[in-house]
């Protein structure tokens, strides 16, 4: 099935939030431009590695830095043979959680631990509401920055607004639930991607929970909402959109891999992060 990252919708909403994007043989290779050490590359999960086009967009651009995220582990043995090195870091989620969407609402439900089932139990005492419109992502997002520390991402309204637009309607749903004078406890974003009829993924994008949402479980609900919805488009994989890899630890993961666990499902395994950097490049 094809990644996110290597639709149109998906090149489409990075050009509007600035990027650079050249789509070759449908393959999206996107560049963006750096103080200083001038323009990186980026090409993320895909179907295949060309490695003639990629000599080509960096002579074309002057490339300062390569970024490969191979979606096969077969692609390994090729990217390390131009002189890619692994490393230490990932862009992506090297590791994820997926739930199998061909299976019945009732055995997928039967996967739940105890406390997603709380969840999704007292979920049903909360609003939920799709936000679409440009005022409604302004709040969605307000919300959204009201519920996190002052240290965590949160993308601009603009991009938000980037992201409903490159994606239709069906495709895309923004999902928010509210206590019971109205106030948003949390919030998620859903996408869609697909690659001929039957094959369509449903990737979890976004969350935020305040803490009144936090100690009701309202994320367990949302997250079950979307599982539906990709369901009920004729999705045939839900993605989590990563969980805590051992081979690229990152401590803060954790908590969050815990919880999305509870849902069941099974893990799937990239390679990690290949780069190149060509030096002669950065004093052009």
């Amino acid at each position: 099935m094809i990644d996110l990252r290597q639709t149109k919708e998906y090149a489409n909403y990075l050009h509007l939030d600035g990027w650079i994007v050249e789509r070759i043989d449908n393959v999206n290779y996107f560049l963006k431009k750096l103080p200083i050490v001038g323009y990186v590359l980026k090409i993320q999960r895909p179907e295949r590695i060309d490695f003639k086009v990629i000599d080509k967009l960096s002579q074309k651009y002057g490339i300062f830095q390569i970024i490969i995220e191979p979606k096969f582990e077969y692609q390994v043995s090729s990217i390390q043979s131009h002189g890619y090195q692994l490393a230490k870091s990932t862009y992506l989620p090297s590791k994820t959680l997926c739930i199998d969407l061909s299976k019945s609402q009732k055995e997928i439900y039967s996967h739940f631990q105890r406390n997603i089932r709380t969840g999704v139990a007292r979920g049903k005492s909360f609003k939920t509401k799709v936000y679409s419109t440009p005022q409604d992502l302004k709040i969605f997002r307000n919300a959204w920055k009201s519920s996190v520390k002052f240290d965590r991402y949160v993308p601009s309204l603009e991009s938000l607004l980037n992201l409903r637009k490159s994606f239709k309607q069906n495709k895309c749903i923004f999902l928010a639930s509210h206590n019971i004078v109205g106030r948003i406890i949390g919030g998620v974003i859903f996408t869609i991607t697909s690659h001929g009829v039957s094959n369509y993924i449903t990737f979890y994008n976004y969350g935020f929970i305040s803490n009144e949402g936090r100690s009701t479980l309202s994320m367990a609900s949302l997250l079950y909402q979307g599982i539906l919805w990709g369901k009920e488009m004729g999705c045939k994989t839900f993605d989590f959109e990563g969980i805590y890899d051992e081979r690229f630890p990152n401590k803060s993961w954790l908590g969050f891999t815990r919880f999305k666990k509870s849902f069941g499902g099974y893990e799937v395994l990239y390679s990690g992060t290949y780069t190149k950097t060509n030096w002669l490049n950065l004093f052009k």
